[in-house]
């Protein structure tokens, strides 16, 4: 399984960006499985921001909710991260990850596969 984020950047607090997560040897066509976001901030413990499953039901952390929205295009084997209102405190390299298991939730120990990461910094 390889996973490829894209889309990280700088912006001003207030912007948007828009992540993208390309899966290969990993289909989102599969019922039991889960999606997420997680981002890392220097000196700070990776955290979840966003998942998705199979039946396409999300979660996300209370901190971005009404801000971000996590969405999959299963014809292109693409996990996206739409972020908006973007604030200072949301800059992190930012990770995708997968797993099959549904009940990984925002817990990083329950996702096996990770991709490099992308990074996102918000200037106030």
């Amino acid at each position: 399984v390889q996973l490829v984020e894209s889309g990280g950047g700088s912006v001003q607090a207030g912007g948007s960006l828009r992540l993208s997560c390309a899966a290969f040897g990993y289909t989102y066509n599969d019922y039991y499985y889960r999606m997420g976001w997680f981002r890392q901030a220097p000196g700070k413990e990776r955290e979840g921001v966003a998942t998705i499953d199979g039946n396409g039901i999300t979660d996300y952390r209370v901190s971005v909710k009404g801000r971000f929205t996590i969405s999959k295009d299963t014809a292109k084997n693409t996990l996206y991260l739409q972020m908006n209102s973007l604030k200072p405190e949301d800059t992190a390299t930012y990770y995708c990850a997968a797993s099959y298991n549904l009940w990984a939730g925002l817990v990083a120990s329950g996702y096996p596969y990770w991709g490099q990461g992308t990074q996102v910094t918000v200037s106030s």
